[in-house]
């Protein structure tokens, strides 16, 4: 069937399914979503169950949009004119492509109304759909910025979704059926993840990300199961580290032209990252593999899922994504291929135990027939402390480093860990476990730190709720100090004592190297790791027991301060929680494929796995190809 055909069936079954008063214009694909055009929004804002019964009884993620959208600067007017002064709105943004309109808020609960009374009512004024979320307690340059973007390609970014739409909902013709998985990296190692699933009739690349040692630092992207890149019907992001993001971009400058989809919170994470990652890279090389254009193009390509919705994103797969409790907007993808005929996901990295940030992965699905799991630490001895543990051995290093008149050095990711450590001082400094010192912030991590406000439906409810009902923001406490010129960072680095938490997490490049330069010689600092340091990179080197670190500018630093490892930080799960996880995971899947893990470790779980649950298991290595059905 032709899609101007499968548009005038769909068209016509919803027709007879809206009360009489109500004229369709027009109905259109544009990307997953079935877009239906009205001068009836208000009409439709009435009847408050019709959306939710045309999904259910089409299968489709259904919107409704006016054919005409009101000013933006009127339509906030009555927006301000409806909504009840208490509800503190900061700002709006309206976006002519999705015709929406997203209300920033200090109360959002006012805007909403008991049962949504209000938010209705904002529909039958303006037309616009309202979109309603909290005010950030810290302001987001990369989120303003992104938003801004997307809003000045509006029109290439419809013409976008309609081609891909179109795609997406075009006939299957195949007449065989079988699932393929390519392993294009992150196998006996960790880092440069990629993974082809494939069909008789789509592609999707899930991850594209570098490894953090630089050597063999990128996926197989050339070898035939991808190659051209446009044959690729999607690319979905599980996260933001750049192991699994960093080259997205590049498939664009390749010949890519289709979507990228991950969740709003990883969109914007990867972006920044990327941004930050192509700075590091041209000065400790001058050679970087893309530029801010692709990024850009990333972000006009983008389509963003939230948890639980489940998405057409091919003829014959949907996609769905569930928590992964690893960082911020970090999800489980789950593909649905066929009618029925098979189930798998990928994990990406995750976490299956409760942290200061996020709740533990989900282990719920509809249906599951195999799984890609990480194994960073899936070797049989590999068993973090606890949280609480943790935190109090971080106490003690602060403490004596403090005492003795040194520094702390923590190296971390922009994305996660950074956070997770700031909650552990801001509560040490607070609760006086540690003495009352300043904490230094450098490199994109405050940036990070923002956007995590900007996104508290991903954050855990004990801290949504000492962020926003108790008033107590720890992001926001007195001893936190941003780093934010070269000359700041010289009086930290000849200042008093403090704590110094900065990227890049495995030291190759970033901040850190210039403390590192200044304060590796002075034995009363403490260089303290509180994240996995890969094979190949200079935070493993020096965990190891290197005490001369060439840095390839013809100088050699010298290691005199105190190396410490503070395990329980990660936002991996140890070897327990990945044995647990598969104990609780429903239902259990017939295959497990142990991934991203160092060529031991992955072994090593599939191995255990098998033995104890007897599910078949394998830890395969790169530019392998399975056959699943």
């Amino acid at each position: 069937m032709l899609i101007e055909e499968r548009l005038q069936e769909l068209k016509d079954k919803i027709n007879k399914k809206v009360p009489r008063g109500i004229t369709i214009s027009e109905v259109e694909f544009e990307g997953p979503e079935l877009v239906i055009y009205t001068d009836d929004t208000k009409t439709f804002a009435d009847q408050a169950d019709l959306i939710k019964v045309l999904a259910r009884d089409l299968r489709k993620r259904i919107v409704v949009r006016p054919n005409i959208l009101e000013d933006p600067e009127q339509a906030a007017g009555k927006i301000r004119a409806v909504v009840p002064d208490n509800a503190g709105i900061s700002d709006m943004f309206f976006d002519p492509e999705t015709g929406e309109v997203l209300i920033e808020a200090e109360k959002p609960g006012v805007v909403i109304g008991k049962n949504g009374v209000t938010l209705r009512d904002i529909t039958k004024e303006i037309g616009w759909t309202p979109k309603v979320v909290r005010t950030p307690p810290i302001e987001s340059a990369t989120v303003k910025q992104i938003r801004q973007f997307l809003r000045s390609v509006k029109d290439e970014r419809k013409t976008f979704l309609r081609q891909i739409g179109r795609r997406i909902h075009r006939d299957a013709t195949a007449k065989d059926q079988w699932v393929r998985v390519t392993t294009l990296g992150c196998c006996r190692e960790v880092g440069r993840a990629a993974f082809l699933l494939s069909t008789p009739e789509s592609k999707v690349l899930i991850d594209c990300g570098e490894k953090p040692s630089n050597n063999n630092g990128y996926p197989y992207l050339y070898v035939p199961e991808i190659y051209p890149l446009n044959t690729l019907d999607a690319v979905v992001i599980t996260h933001a580290h750049l192991d699994h993001c960093a080259l997205v971009p590049l498939l664009f400058k390749y010949g890519y032209e289709g979507p990228i989809y991950s969740t709003p919170a990883t969109r914007d994470l990867s972006a920044m990252l990327q941004l930050d990652y192509l700075d590091v890279v041209n000065k400790e090389t001058g050679q970087v593999p893309y530029s801010s254009n692709e990024v850009k193009t990333y972000l006009k390509h983008s389509i963003t899922l939230n948890y639980g919705s489940v998405t057409d994103i091919a003829p014959d797969m949907k996609l769905t994504m569930h928590n992964a409790g690893h960082i911020l907007g970090s999800a489980v993808a789950h593909f649905h291929i066929g009618e029925g005929l098979y189930n798998i996901a990928f994990t990406g990295d995750f976490n299956y135990g409760k942290t200061r940030l996020f709740g533990p992965a989900t282990v719920q699905f509809p249906r599951l027939e195999a799984l890609f799991m990480e194994s960073t630490y899936g070797g049989s001895h590999d068993f973090q402390p606890s949280r609480k543990d943790a935190e109090e051995k971080l106490y003690d290093v602060v403490s004596t480093t403090v005492k003795r008149g040194g520094k702390v050095i923590i190296p971390a990711f922009a994305v996660g860990r950074s956070q997770e450590v700031m909650l552990a001082l801001e509560e040490g400094i607070r609760l006086e476990k540690i003495p009352k010192v300043k904490i230094y912030l450098d490199g994109m991590i405050r940036e990070a730190t923002a956007i995590h406000t900007t996104y508290p439906e991903y954050l855990n409810s004990d801290l949504r709720t000492q962020i926003f009902r108790e008033g107590m923001n720890p992001f926001l406490a007195d001893c936190f100090v941003q780093v934010d010129s070269p000359s700041l960072r010289e009086d930290v680095i000849g200042g008093e004592p403090c704590v110094i938490v900065t990227t890049s997490g495995m030291l190759n490049g970033g901040p850190v190297m210039e403390y590192l330069r200044a304060l590796a010689p002075d034995e009363r600092n403490t260089l303290v790791f509180v994240g996995y340091q890969a094979d190949g990179t200079m935070g493993r080197r020096i965990q190891k027991g290197w005490r001369e670190i060439p840095t390839g500018r013809r100088e050699t630093i010298v290691i005199n301060l105190d190396i410490v490892t503070v395990d329980g930080f990660s936002g991996h799960s140890d070897r327990r929680q990945l044995m647990n996880y598969i104990a609780h995971i429903q239902p259990r899947p017939e295959k497990i494929f142990t991934i991203h893990g160092d060529e031991n470790k992955a072994i090593d779980l599939a191995s255990s796995i098998y033995k104890k649950y007897h599910i078949e298991t394998h830890a395969p290595m790169n530019l392998e190809t399975y056959r699943m059905v």
